[in-house]
């Protein structure tokens, strides 16, 4: 288990879509997470209180939790120092990146002489099957998006917030690094071997109870040339009953490529459709959710009634207005 409570590291965050893991953690678990730790250049602020190291640990710190997501997830080597110097001061390390922990000398090193834990989240905890294709039963319900970091995960727990608070059944399906931090629990992936990707969601959702939802983190975009293969393993292997699709309106190009504009909803309706009734006939898309955190109350509220007019599909932000809609549009 990752002890808590959490000093978010921000590092040197060109942004704060980069710092999403920080985000999210501050935003679905705040009772742990105490402060932020930025170093110079950081343009990331999560409004938490700016902590050093020997102020964390005496706070009563007990992990800093790599809050950053760059391209590659790889450990920054200006990062070292810093994480060392949280070891040597007796907190734990976790984080999501590609880039291991365990595979930088220096903090395998520290942590074993001072009998620290290094909390890599995104090495998957067991061997995955190969997907069979088997219907299941209970109900599935997958995030969508027209880019990566479009507000999927965010869509999927405030879905899970109102329908529990409704006294229905659900779970939120984590399925990468930031989910499994506020959860505590999932498959990470992305770095499961592709072959075994559907089988892992597969495995993550299994046979429930009828009126079981399971609301499945989405990750990537069919459209993201880079992203594209999680996406997919997550419409087979979670067989959706309802597709909930997520943007980001105000973003000039896709995430880390410049050269690639969004697709439209409607395009991403039809794709996700096509692929989804191959392991579902009746697969529905239920709502359309809309980070509009760019945006003016004023003008998200106009965007998101052209949107709704548009698509004939109930068009929310879910972290800004709540998630009603979409979890009445299930049925």
């Amino acid at each position: 288990m990752i002890e808590t409570p959490y000093l978010l590291f921000l590092g040197d965050a060109p942004d704060a879509l980069a710092a999403k893991v920080a985000q999210g953690v501050r935003d679905w678990r705040p009772e742990a997470a105490v402060g932020q730790y930025r170093m110079a250049g950081c343009k990331a602020d999560m409004g938490l209180p700016d902590m050093t190291i020997a102020a964390a640990a005496a706070a009563g710190v007990r992990t800093v939790v790599v809050g950053v997501a760059n391209r590659g997830g790889v450990i920054a080597p200006a990062w070292v120092s810093v994480l060392e110097e949280a070891l040597l001061h007796g907190m734990d390390l976790a984080s999501g990146l590609h880039n291991l922990l365990r595979d930088e000398p220096q903090l395998l090193a520290t942590a074993m002489a001072k009998g620290r834990r290094l909390h890599d989240v995104r090495v998957p905890p067991v061997a995955y099957p190969i997907a069979n294709g088997r219907r299941r039963t209970g109900k599935r319900m997958l995030a969508v998006g027209t880019d990566c970091s479009v507000g999927k995960m965010y869509t999927a727990l405030a879905m899970e917030k109102v329908m529990r608070a409704r006294g229905m059944r659900a779970t939120f399906r984590a399925t990468g690094q930031t989910g499994i931090l506020i959860t505590g629990g999932g498959v990470p992936l992305d770095a499961v071997v592709a072959d075994f990707m559907a089988g892992a969601v597969e495995q993550l959702t299994p046979d429930n109870e009828p009126d079981h939802w399971d609301l499945i983190e989405g990750q990537g975009s069919l459209f993201h040339a880079s992203y594209s293969g999680v996406t997919l393993a997550l419409i087979h292997g979670g067989q959706p009953d309802a597709l909930v699709l997520c943007d980001e309106p105000t973003r000039p190009h896709m995430r880390g490529l410049p050269e690639y504009r969004l697709p439209s909803l409607e395009a991403l309706r039809d794709v996700a459709l096509t692929m989804a009734r191959m392991v579902n006939p009746d697969v529905r898309v239920v709502g359309v959710s809309v980070n509009t955190a760019a945006m003016g109350e004023a003008e998200a509220l106009a965007h998101l009634a052209g949107v709704e007019a548009r698509m004939g599909l109930p068009a929310v932000d879910p972290f800004r207005q709540g998630a009603e809609r979409l979890v009445e549009a299930l049925g």
